[in-house]
This record gives structure tokens, C-alpha cells and sequence, in this order.
């Protein structure tokens, strides 16, 4: 009876303590979560800092993780948003949940200025078409390519996609009012059009269609991990769209102090160390090493396509109809 007692007290001291360890949790999108992410490293490595709990709630892409702030409001229960990218940024300020970060952020290595109060970057990449080198010999090096070519290719939905909302900034950064002439030719190239990036690359994978809209550092995956070059990515002559990917903390954040400790961490080399080999995009604080072998180096500054988030912001909507109109049956 007595060894009884002893263990529900030490089980009594034990439960508060327990207790007591702050949760952080963060919005993000899935594939930073997935097996091969590198959500798992980044929040063990946090928590040893921390010495609170990381938890993770993901959805489909970034796209999905606006719309999912605009639905739950101040209700959300988010601290960080984690994944959201500088097409997206302009219309998340303007839902009043995203809070300044105060951080000195001059030091980071990104293809543009960036002096954003509000979001914090942790990897940077540019969209492109991948292609299976054993099936395509001969790879678009345009746009104007690849509507001429016979070529079938899998993109994602610009509503609900970051890497769709990619795609359709690409386009309309370089054709502007002719960009639905554009969308009109490329249609019949199009196999389908999936929710998410995971999606179509998992279908391109399995042979589905001859090149997946994806990015540059997309074929660094398989030379390191597959040991194979036999996936590449086209060169697209007039420059292709750049995507930075931010955090941000919420305004109404239930861990404020964790959050502002994990915006830091988000550009240390510790975090960044997870991005090449995790992430598959460039980090934003180049490691002492170097990248790993297999990725290409950056593209230069005057291929690099961007618009202003304030111009996404006003034009997104508008642009999208634009593309609904050109896939209506």
C-alpha cells in the first residue's frame, strides 16, 4: 500500500509538469509535414531549444492555407503560419491576422530585396517543367514551345496551389493582355489539372503525362536520392517565376514569446540546414558548405520573373476567371 501511494504521488508531481510544456502550433501545407519533409527535424530540433512541443497542422498547399485563415479568422488557433509564398502575402496582410515580426533581416541571400515587416522567408525557388529525359528528347524552351509541341503536361489549380498560382503568374508576367491567347493554346497540352503539387507529381511519376509543372530543383531529388538523372528540368529562355515561401506569426497567437523565438529559428543555419535535402528549394541563408552536389546553382538575377505582391493581390481574381474561361468546356 505504501509503494502505492508513492507512485500516485510521483504521478501527481508528474501531471503538472506535464501540463505546464507550451504548445506551438503551426499552420503549414503537407509535404512539409510528409515523411521525406523537413517538418519532423526542424521541430525536434526547435523543441530542444524551445523546450516546448511543436505540433503541426497541415493542409493540401499554401494556397489552402490562406483560405483557411480567411475562414476561421481571429478564431484561428495557429501561432505560426508556415508555407504561404510572395503571390499570396499581400492578402494575407490584408485579412489583419499576421503580426510584425521585428527581426533584422538584411543578412539573407534571396534574387530579390526583400524588407517585408510582416513575413519571414525560409526558401526560395523558381518554377519550371520536369521531364522524364527517357521519353523527351527534345524539351520546350518557352512557352511558345511548348504550345506548338505534342507534348501532354500536368499542372495544378491556381485556386487552390501555390505552384498553379506559379504557373498563372508566369504566364501573365510574360504575356500580359494576351496571356488568355496563351492559356487557350496551352489547353490541349493539359492531362489534367490536380488540387496540389504532390498530386500531379505523383502522377507524373507514374507516367501519366510527358512533364509536370514543378521547379528547377526538382530533379536535385532524384540525383540524390533516386541516384538517377534521368528527370530534368526545361529551360525556359525567357526566364521563369521565382517563389519565396514565408512564416508568419498570427496576431492572435495563444504562444507569442514561442512564436517570435521561432521566426528567429527559422533563419538560423540549423533550420536552413533542413531546406536543400528536406524542402527541395534554395535556403535563405547559404550553409558554410555550400549546396549539396546535385542542385544546380540559383538562376541568374535577369532570369528570375516576379511581380509585386500588391499587383497579385489586385489581379488574382480577375487572372483566374481569365483561366477558368480559357479551360471551360
Amino acid at each position: 500500500m505504501r509503494l502505492i501511494a508513492l507512485l500516485l504521488t510521483l504521478l501527481a508531481l508528474a501531471l503538472p509538469a506535464r501540463a505546464e510544456t507550451p504548445t506551438l502550433t503551426i499552420y503549414t501545407y503537407e509535404s512539409f509535414v510528409s515523411e521525406w519533409g523537413p517538418g519532423h527535424p526542424i521541430a525536434i530540433a526547435f523543441e530542444r531549444i524551445c523546450k516546448c512541443r511543436v505540433k503541426y497542422v497541415a493542409v493540401e498547399d499554401g494556397a489552402a492555407l490562406l483560405s483557411r485563415l480567411k475562414l476561421e479568422g481571429e478564431h484561428a488557433s495557429a501561432d505560426i503560419v508556415l508555407g504561404l509564398d510572395t503571390s499570396l502575402t499581400a492578402e494575407a496582410t490584408a485579412t489583419g491576422l499576421i503580426a510584425p515580426h521585428g527581426l533584422d533581416l538584411a543578412g539573407l541571400q534571396l534574387p530579390i530585396a526583400w524588407n517585408d515587416p510582416q513575413f519571414v522567408p525560409f526558401d526560395y525557388g523558381y518554377f519550371a517543367f520536369v521531364y522524364d529525359k527517357k521519353k523527351v528528347s527534345h524539351p520546350p524552351a518557352s512557352f511558345e514551345d511548348l504550345a506548338r509541341s505534342s507534348l501532354k503536361i500536368l499542372v495544378e489549380d491556381p485556386r487552390t496551389s501555390t505552384p498553379g498560382l506559379g504557373l498563372l503568374l508566369w504566364v501573365k508576367s510574360l504575356y500580359g493582355e494576351d496571356a488568355g491567347a496563351m492559356w487557350q493554346r496551352l489547353r490541349s497540352h493539359v492531362v489534367t489539372v490536380t488540387g496540389g503539387w504532390s498530386e500531379a507529381y505523383g502522377l507524373f511519376l507514374k507516367g501519366e503525362a510527358d512533364m509536370v509543372l514543378s521547379y528547377t530543383t526538382s530533379p536535385a531529388y532524384h540525383r540524390i536520392i533516386d541516384k538517377t538523372e534521368q528527370y530534368e528540368a526545361a529551360s525556359f529562355e525567357e526566364g521563369n517565376y521565382l517563389q519565396v515561401e514565408v512564416g508568419a506569426k498570427l496576431v492572435h497567437a495563444q504562444e507569442p514569446a514561442l512564436a517570435d523565438q521561432f521566426l528567429a529559428f527559422m533563419v538560423s543555419p540549423e533550420f536552413q540546414a533542413a531546406i536543400p535535402t528536406g524542402n527541395w528549394m534554395y535556403p535563405v541563408v547559404a550553409p558554410a558548405s555550400g549546396l549539396p552536389a546535385g542542385f544546380d546553382p540559383p538562376l541568374a538575377a535577369d532570369h528570375t520573373l516576379s511581380l509585386d505582391p500588391q499587383t497579385v493581390a489586385s489581379g488574382r481574381k480577375a487572372w483566374i476567371a481569365e483561366w477558368l474561361a480559357a479551360f471551360a468546356d
